[in-house]
């Protein structure tokens, strides 16, 4: 099985190419490959497969020729990836399945299509604006920290830490809790702290994230989303740019109108072959 492994701001993927969908992939499998000591190692899977030969992406199939079937580390589904489909689109460029025409590329995803563009060495991702529809809390090392539920796609909570609290001194060895009846489906929960002012840019967060599915991992592309659109709420703000600075390094959030960009580094670092039968036994 052949492999291709990237990461946008250390947020990490093994990339399957499977045009027509012939790969026979379980949760175990996937689990498998993402193991990071008996495995290739990864925040999650990125099956590259043609919209009109995957049954999620079908429908959608004339609206965009491929459909990122992406897998969480633990083998579950997520609906959305703002990294992985970075990631995704710098694999479909670099591999000639798509060309870098000037124009947005229309990528399918289980939470619908969205459009990517080349900016020098980044790549922007063009999804749903980040709607904030609840007030919620998580609870971590005996804290209990408010926050906002936001839709991105896929659910996130955004709790800002309060003053003399230091983000980099959470322990995000354990998954927070959180209220079950507002998140049936689980959520990825994003705690931030205010950042020093950047130029060209209306604020700067800091952020940590527990991915349901992954626990922390280095980055999160829609909890970016999510914290961007928070904390230009909180700047009395419905559209602007914020730059959210996750351990992985900077992503820069456009919130405009109608739709939300995140954009930053993707980039690709190995190719293989994996055989599945080892990494199952």
């Amino acid at each position: 099985m052949e492999f291709t492994k990237g990461h946008g701001t250390g947020n990490d993927f093994v990339i399957l190419p499977d045009p027509d969908g012939a790969l026979d992939l379980t949760p175990e499998l996937v689990a498998a490959i993402c193991d990071r000591r008996r495995g290739v190692g990864g925040d999650g899977v990125l099956r590259v497969v043609r919209a009109a030969k995957h049954p999620d992406g079908a429908a959608l199939a004339g609206e965009a020729e491929w459909f990122m079937d992406y897998w969480n580390s633990d083998g579950s589904f997520a609906e959305m990836c703002g990294n992985g489909a970075r990631v995704f689109v710098r694999y479909l460029l670099a591999t000639g399945l798509a060309e870098p025409d000037g124009a947005a590329l229309p990528v399918a995803t289980r939470a619908g299509v969205v459009r990517a563009r080349v900016e020098g060495d980044a790549i922007a991702v063009e999804m749903r604006r980040p709607r904030l529809y609840d007030a919620s809390t998580a609870a971590l090392g005996g804290l209990t920290l408010p926050g906002t539920a936001v839709d991105v796609g896929n659910p996130h909570l955004v709790c800002p830490l309060p003053a003399g609290l230091d983000l980099a001194a959470l322990d995000l060895g354990r998954a927070p809790d959180f209220d079950p009846a507002v998140f049936p489906a689980g959520v990825n929960v994003e705690f931030t702290a205010p950042g020093e002012p950047v130029a060209g840019v209306d604020g700067h967060v800091l952020m940590r994230v527990y991915e349901r599915g992954s626990a922390e991992t280095l980055s999160c592309g829609t909890g970016a989303c999510a914290v961007g659109a928070v904390a230009l709420r909180d700047l009395g703000r419905d559209t602007g740019v914020m730059a959210v600075d996750v351990p992985g390094g900077r992503l820069t959030v456009t919130v405009t109108d109608d739709t939300c960009w995140l954009s930053g580094p993707a980039v690709l670092v190995a190719a293989g072959a994996l055989d599945p039968a080892t990494l199952t036994r």
